[in-house]
């Protein structure tokens, strides 16, 4: 393993000069409505949101081919993937297995989120992604600005509340937007895959190592494409991807380790180093915080000398929450998911699978049955009202 850790700092130190920057009037270099969407015979339509703090963004549309022809959409539901993904990980399983798919064909609206830095996304007003500007953020960032500025964009669009999905890294950026009362009161109910907001009882091996190894003091450039076209070149006959997953993640037991290579044509997608070192700013302080700068920084930027909490505790009681996690997942460690239901005020509905380990709630062949069925049941039940 220690030579695999050299190789990605290799990597990730390379100049980030060689990365691809979007034209901010054009097209991303992908479309998630041709690549994966429009192939399945379901129609997709591409929208674009410009954050507060100049990215823009893409947002796509999917409706089933029933929908197509009733011209009829149900409540809509926001899917936020997680770190290294982009909005491409809800289709990479048959229409059958794919939770976009699968929501599109109960009814439901369905929109898809592309965090800045992802290939779907569109860049910024004024930065390149060869400039270190563009990659001055962390989950927070995408929190209080690119999930605040989707759910704004389809609540007013919509003129109803939304539900929101989130995977991981999506349920961090979650747990932090909705302790904002402008977005809790957008939100109609959330489900939370994987929930994280401590993550302090990671035990990922390489997660692990990387953290002892302080890996992001030690890493200058974005985590841009050189880093995917090092883990693609690894996994093209240099080692055994589905144990490199594990050690990332925990094992996972019922996503079709036959279509890695398949999986790797779409993930990973870059990040920043500065989202990567507040990860491990919360492994290493158990806290669910605002990134910290250091002392004379975060006085500057904060008031205080330490960051501020995200306090779970302003998240509503009234608003309902859904959770699913898993028995054989390391990243989103059982210990830490109890520690954040106790300090929410709400009782949220759970779903524990023994056997499920992270990518399982995304990627697993039979997550239809054992996930996502029991997901639908809980937002059909916030809309016992309703015609739909």
């Amino acid at each position: 393993m220690k030579w695999l850790l050299v190789a990605v700092l290799t990597a990730v130190t390379i100049s980030s000069a060689v990365t691809q920057s979007h034209i901010l009037l054009g097209s991303p270099v992908n479309s998630l409505c041709t690549d994966l969407i429009h192939p399945a015979g379901y129609s997709c339509t591409e929208h674009t949101i410009q954050t507060k703090d100049g990215y823009i963004l893409a947002l796509q549309r999917v409706a089933s081919p029933a929908q197509n022809l009733t011209l009829q959409y149900g409540p809509p539901v926001l899917l936020q993937h997680g770190l290294f993904m982009a909005g491409d990980v809800w289709f990479l399983d048959s229409p059958k297995e794919s939770l976009g798919f699968i929501l599109a064909d109960h009814g439901f609206d369905v929109w898809v989120g592309n965090v800045r830095g992802t290939r779907y996304s569109y860049g910024h007003v004024t930065f390149s992604e060869t400039d270190k500007e563009f990659w001055d953020w962390s989950w927070q960032d995408l929190a209080m600005y690119d999930l605040a500025e989707m759910v704004q964009y389809m609540y007013s669009l919509a003129n109803s509340k939304i539900f929101l999905v989130g995977h991981s890294q999506g349920t961090i950026m979650s747990f932090a937007a909705l302790t904002q009362p402008r977005v809790a009161e957008m939100v109609e109910a959330a489900a939370l895959l994987c929930p994280i907001s401590y993550l302090d009882h990671v035990t990922a091996p390489l997660v692990e190592r990387m953290v002892f190894m302080h890996l992001d003091q030690l890493v200058f450039c974005d985590l841009s494409e050189t880093l995917v076209k090092l883990v693609d070149s690894l996994c093209e006959g240099h080692m055994d991807c589905t144990d490199f997953l594990s050690s990332i993640t925990g094992e996972n037991c019922c996503f079709n380790a036959s279509r890695i290579e398949y999986y790797l044509d779409y993930e990973p997608h870059p990040s920043s180093v500065k989202n990567l070192r507040h990860l491990f700013q919360m492994i290493r302080k158990g806290s669910f915080a605002q990134y910290d700068y250091g002392f004379l920084k975060n006085i500057l930027t904060y008031g205080t000398s330490k960051p501020p909490e995200f306090e779970l505790g302003l998240i509503p009681a009234s608003l309902p929450m859904w959770m699913g996690y898993g028995g054989s997942d390391l990243l989103a460690d059982v210990t830490d998911v109890e520690r954040t239901l106790a300090e929410l005020p709400s009782r949220p509905e759970l779903l524990y699978l023994e056997n499920y380990g992270h990518i399982d709630f995304v990627l697993s062949t039979s997550a239809k049955e054992d996930v996502y069925k029991h997901m639908i049941q809980f937002f059909r039940a916030r809309k016992k009202s309703s015609i739909w």
